[in-house]
């Protein structure tokens, strides 16, 4: 799935043993980016209505706001990321950590 081979970023060879793999890396930067949705989205909140604000309002901001980002941010290291290369994953990702 990785668009690196296709813009012609990749040259096919195999990372080193020593790398992450794509799924960790994928996790890693979902979880962390979901907190920065929700802190970004749970502030255009407070902006967009001001005063109006509601407890049940900036949450459901804040979950919207989490859920897009870790998804967008997931799906942009599956696509750019060297680690998540076919041939990378094939060689390293299957492994028991």
């Amino acid at each position: 799935m990785a668009l690196r081979r296709l813009l012609g970023f990749s040259d096919g060879e195999i990372m080193r043993s020593d790398a992450k793999p794509c799924s960790q890396l994928m996790k890693q930067t979902a979880g962390l980016c979901s907190v920065e949705g929700a802190l970004g989205f749970w502030i255009l909140c407070r902006l967009h209505y001001g005063p109006r604000i509601t407890v049940r309002r900036s949450l459901r901001w804040a979950a919207c706001g989490a859920a897009s980002m870790s998804a967008t941010s997931a799906l942009l290291v599956r696509l750019f990321s060297p680690e998540c290369e076919p041939q990378n994953i094939a060689a390293y990702d299957n492994r028991k950590l």
